[in-house]
């Protein structure tokens, strides 16, 4: 395993994080007699070969459902002093129910203290003020930090990068877990301005989110080809030195195989994508034109000032990847979100709104010509049967 500091928490951090959103049995709280033995026995051992492979950091959150219940008897029985735990708590408007919250996840957790405490979702102005109020919650995590319960305070978020910047900016927390990845390069200032900082940074979902890489189309392992699409993007990222670790959500324990094999070009990162990455680019640039590719987020307004609170910005990002290098199963599978997915994917899909109507809110789009056409070709290539997030899917 290959470890970098994570900013100034100076953790030791491997460059691959065990992600706990995938190997727990529901998306709510459970009874323990409710989770199945051969389900606690893959759990146990998808954490024992994390920490055989070098994945000593275990992520989780209150809002996994079982899994931080399931990962307590599980902890007990590892060298506590060896692991970095991590869980994740959504900020309240009261801060005393942000505190017995985290209680909960500790309890559930079976641990005295966890290493890295995440404010989980700041993804809109509302809960940013919620986190840093004078007794907000990051006032509540920091008292927590005193009490010797929590070492470090950081936040997750799912927002636009206006939004992460101010919340880097307040100078608040110690590191962030956000999206950034080669099929989302937006949110590269909020990297930046964490590195300046000296923050950790923790990427969410590469492999998901990222381009649903462990089920790739054709197209996209030929042009990869000789690494897979996740080894590829494992090591687009880990290219930028302000990056410290990669959320790997295993489900299972050879689920960390094929990013363990991507180490293999660790120390030569840059001739390993050079050429791959060149041809991604050139895909894209033949599907939609090099000024498209380079520019098509330029002048677009935020989704609250769409009319319809359309998510322009999401939807021009999916068809851009989708059309170019035929990541249309993962297109559908965030398309769909759109209307359903709160404040963790905001906005509307096309087909709640008139796109004639969007002359006055493309106006400074260098593409407004092109927009209204290319939104009825997403919506006819995308739509598919709305989804749920995963923590409503049950």
């Amino acid at each position: 395993m290959k470890y970098r500091r994570f900013g100034k928490t100076d953790l030791e951090m491997p460059v691959f994080s065990c992600g706990g959103m995938r190997y727990q049995h529901k998306w709510s709280d459970i009874e323990w007699s409710e989770v199945p033995d051969d389900g606690q026995k893959n759990l146990e051992a998808t954490i024992h070969r994390a920490v055989e492979v070098g994945i000593n950091h275990i992520e989780t959150a209150r809002g996994y459902g079982s899994s931080e219940m399931q990962l307590g008897p599980v902890l007990k029985k590892l060298p506590r002093k060896k692991l970095i735990v991590q869980t994740k708590v959504a900020p309240f408007a009261n801060p005393r129910e942000f505190l017995e919250t985290f209680q909960k996840s500790l309890d559930y957790l079976q641990l005295d203290h966890v290493d890295l405490l995440s404010l989980h979702g700041i993804n809109n102005q509302e809960i940013l003020d919620w986190s840093l109020g004078p007794t907000g919650c990051v006032a509540a995590a920091r008292w927590l930090q005193k009490e010797g319960r929590v070492r470090h305070v950081g936040f997750s978020t799912h927002a636009t990068t206006d939004l992460i910047l101010k919340a880097i900016e307040s100078d608040a927390f110690d590191y962030v877990n956000l999206h950034w990845y080669f099929v989302n390069d937006l949110n590269w200032p909020a990297i930046e301005a964490s590195a300046a900082r000296d923050m950790g940074v923790f990427i969410i979902s590469p492999n998901d989110k990222g381009g649903k890489l462990y089920a790739p189309p054709p197209k996209l392992t030929e042009l990869c080809e000789p690494l897979h699409p996740m080894q590829f993007n494992d090591l687009y990222c880990l290219n930028r030195p302000q990056v410290h670790t990669l959320s790997c959500g295993a489900a299972k324990p050879s689920d960390f195989d094929c990013h363990l094999d991507a180490l293999e070009h660790y120390d030569a990162i840059e001739p390993a994508i050079a050429s791959i990455e060149k041809r991604l680019h050139d895909a894209l640039a033949e599907a939609h034109g090099a000024d498209w590719c380079a520019r098509w987020p330029e002048g677009l307004p935020h989704y609250v000032d769409v009319p319809g609170e359309l998510n322009l910005t999401e939807i021009l990002r999916l068809w851009t990847y989708a059309k170019g290098l035929d990541l249309v199963d993962w297109g559908k599978m965030r398309y769909n979100l759109l209307g359903q997915g709160d404040h963790w994917f905001p906005g509307e899909h096309v087909g709640k709104l008139d796109v004639i109507g969007l002359t006055e809110a493309l106006r400074k789009s260098p593409f407004a010509n092109r927009i209204p056409e290319i939104l009825t070709e997403t919506h006819r290539l995308l739509l598919d049967t709305e989804q749920k997030r995963q923590s409503e899917s049950e």
